[in-house]
């Protein structure tokens, strides 16, 4: 079994990881409040409070009552073909230090899981007592409006004896399960990590993790997977597993719980690990993309135990099982041959005709996710949350080909990003079970006596157990990645976004200003270019910055000059709008298209044409005008997807963010010739 630990050399609570793009939440939600109000929402952190952002909203109010009034990134997923990429730069900063740095040893693993989005009448899930309601609210992955954890209805310490406990817990449970709150993994998932014994092959220092559950076959108490050296305790902070969070590759399978062709949630996808090379033969060999991983199944209503080995899972009763993992199952073709000309389309994915489950004869068409990217973590200092050592200087960057689904649905998803550092005080790759407790070569704060066998001079160290090799996390809120138009087709789709909130930098920290990302976008003409971004009205009161407090606005204006300059140009001189047209309102003018991104939504063109009504035009509507600082526009937009027909350098700027000596928002596309 091998695996890369997750963890970290820290000495206090108050290391991070922090996403700005897309933008992440550490466990914030609607909250005006400095702090996160609840840092055990829906995964654990172990970040600062006062990090993260708050899920986007569409309107110029704030909103804690309302799902739908929330704003959801939409994404155009890839395309099957090679060419067809479409690309989402996922950013962060972390604290201490990562890449060649010596003074600690660390990686990043990127990872998004999805799920159909369903419908306006499934999400979200169903507030009434109907099996299907109950259903609902125990698989929908979704933001919430109440920043309250999910309840966890556990079973007794033993294993339920019979189906009709376990069947009557579960009832219970997804009774009590609440559709204000948000959901990230499943109940099923949480409830199987309850059950599943820990590895006791991992090193856990002189930590003690008690047992808390008793299994009748062997007559054994045992600990169970929710409980790891770094959450001895097992909090539970969503139904996220404590096991599965702090070590990567995972040896089960990530699956949420028996496949539903409705729901269709995926697993854990792998994206990328970030670190030393030297591991990705081991990253390849066992990520669940392309690699099927086994658990025990029992016989009855409720077929997870205690087992993670076969030997132990015989001895149980139960089977040894292998799973597929999917990116999606395309329910629609129900032959090997169609099947395999969906296989014969896509470049990008594996497409394969066979059951989900080995104990299974029902085949189907499973498309399977990339082989994960591999290679080294960009160098960064410690106690710092700034730029990574590359060139020119940003935070650390991953370019993430986003999903490719053959079968054109829409998907809800969320992206995660791990940060794992240990240290060289130990063989990280060495270091098992045998040298836990007496034999730990760690121990907490011990005091060393740096005279060593002469006199006294003892100075205690700084260090926890439960920390030494430690994992952070940040995970975005909900977002959607939606087909390709027609269009579309062929093409390279660049997506450029927002990050930061409403404050100075002081005010801000551990988040981020505003600014645009990336900033300096290198394309090729005749490529694509998505313009959007999300904001949200429930920024803390009386932070810097322009317009209505609390609330953040963007807009998209070309520049007069270059980037050190501060004048938006006028669009009858524009070189950029005359340059582009746009796949998503193809009958807008240049003047539509710049106004449209100029207004931030508020004005859906210059003139009305085939989406954009003539009431919400700038020549055609009674509204009230657009205020000059953008108040009365909408805090998020999903813009435009443009192709750049020509070559050319072209600068943009926010007019209401940008605010020269105080905050800059400005960036860059620069296009080449695709002819050259």
């Amino acid at each position: 079994m091998n695996f890369i630990l997750l963890a970290g050399l820290v000495g206090c609570a108050l290391a991070d990881i922090f996403m700005t793009n897309p933008k992440g939440s550490n466990n914030r939600l609607n909250e005006n409040s400095q702090n996160r109000r609840n840092g055990a929402r829906l995964f654990d952190s172990q970040n600062n409070n006062k990090g993260g952002y708050n899920v986007g909203e569409s309107g110029v109010e704030a909103n804690n009552e309302d799902h739908t009034k929330q704003f959801q990134i939409e994404y155009y997923g890839s395309g099957g073909s090679k060419a067809e990429e479409s690309r989402l730069v996922v950013e962060w900063a972390h604290q201490h230090g990562c890449g060649s740095n010596p003074k600690v040893q660390c990686n990043n693993v990127i990872q998004y899981m999805c799920m159909n989005q369903g419908t306006e009448e499934d999400y979200p899930a169903g507030d009434g007592n109907g099996e299907e309601d109950t259903k609902e609210r125990a698989n929908y992955m979704r933001d919430g409006i109440d920043t309250g954890r999910q309840v966890y209805i556990q079973g007794p310490g033993r294993h339920e004896r019979s189906d009709e406990e376990h069947l009557n817990r579960l009832a219970k449970a997804y009774a009590a399960l609440n559709a204000d709150q948000g959901l990230h993994e499943s109940f099923k998932w949480y409830d199987q990590c309850r059950y599943r014994e820990a590895n006791n092959g991992l090193f856990r220092a002189d930590q003690d993790l008690k047992n808390n559950r008793y299994s009748f076959f062997d007559k054994k108490a045992y600990v169970s997977s929710h409980r790891t050296r770094q959450n001895a305790g097992g909090t539970q902070r969503g139904f996220e597993c404590p096991e599965e969070r702090d070590y990567y590759p995972y040896w089960e399978p990530t699956l949420q719980g028996p496949y539903d062709a409705k729901y269709q949630r995926t697993p854990w996808i792998d994206a990328a690990y970030l670190g030393d090379t030297s591991n990705c033969r081991t990253v390849f060999k066992n990520s669940f993309n392309q690699n099927k991983k086994y658990r025990c199944v029992l016989d009855g209503a409720r077929d997870y135990g205690k087992s993670i080995h076969e030997e132990g899972c015989t001895a149980e009763g139960g089977k040894w099982v292998s799973f597929e993992s999917y990116l999606e199952v395309l329910e629609k073709v129900d032959t090997e041959e169609d099947c395999n000309k969906v296989a014969a389309d896509n470049e990008v994915n594996q497409v394969v005709w066979r059951p989900l489950r080995s104990d299974s004869d029902e085949a189907k068409c499973i498309v399977k996710a990339p082989r994960p990217f591999c290679g080294r973590a960009a160098t960064t200092r410690n106690n710092h949350l700034g730029n990574a050592l590359t060139n020119p200087l940003y935070s650390s960057r991953f370019n993430l080909r986003l999903p490719h689904f053959p079968s054109g649905d829409t998907k809800r998803c969320v992206l995660r990003v791990r940060y794992n550092i240990t240290t060289g005080d130990y063989d990280p790759k060495n270091t098992f079970a045998d040298s836990n407790g007496d034999a730990s070569p760690v121990t907490n704060d011990p005091t060393i006596n740096i005279l060593g066998d002469g006199d006294e001079l003892g100075l205690t160290l700084a260090i926890n157990t439960a920390q030494f090799g430690r994992t952070f996390q940040d995970r975005s809120h909900i977002f959607k990645v939606v087909p390709r138009t027609d269009a579309m087709a062929g093409q390279f789709l660049h997506n450029l976004n927002v990050r930061g909130q409403r404050g100075n930098i002081v005010q801000n920290y551990p988040s981020v200003e505003y600014d645009f990302v990336p900033d300096d976008l290198e394309m090729k003409s005749g490529e694509l270019v998505h313009v959007q971004w999300a904001g949200y009205n429930t920024n803390p009161a009386n932070r810097a910055g322009e317009g209505t407090d609390a609330t953040d606005r963007n807009n998209f204006v070309q520049m007069s000059g270059d980037l050190d300059t501060s004048y938006p140009e006028t669009v009858d001189k524009s070189d950029f709008w005359q340059n582009v047209e746009s796949l998503t309102a193809p009958d807008a003018t240049p003047e539509d298209i710049a106004v449209s991104l100029a207004s931030s939504g508020y004005y859906c063109g210059y003139e009305a044409h085939s989406t954009c009504p003539a009431e919400h035009s700038l020549v055609g509507n009674n509204r009230e005008a657009l205020q000059g600082q953008l108040n009365n526009a909408n805090a998020s937009y999903r813009g435009h997807v443009l192709r750049v027909k020509g070559a050319g350098k072209y600068f943009y700027l926010c007019t209401r963010n940008n605010n020269f000596t105080n905050r800059s928002q400005k960036g860059s596309i620069t296009v080449q010739d695709a002819a050259l």
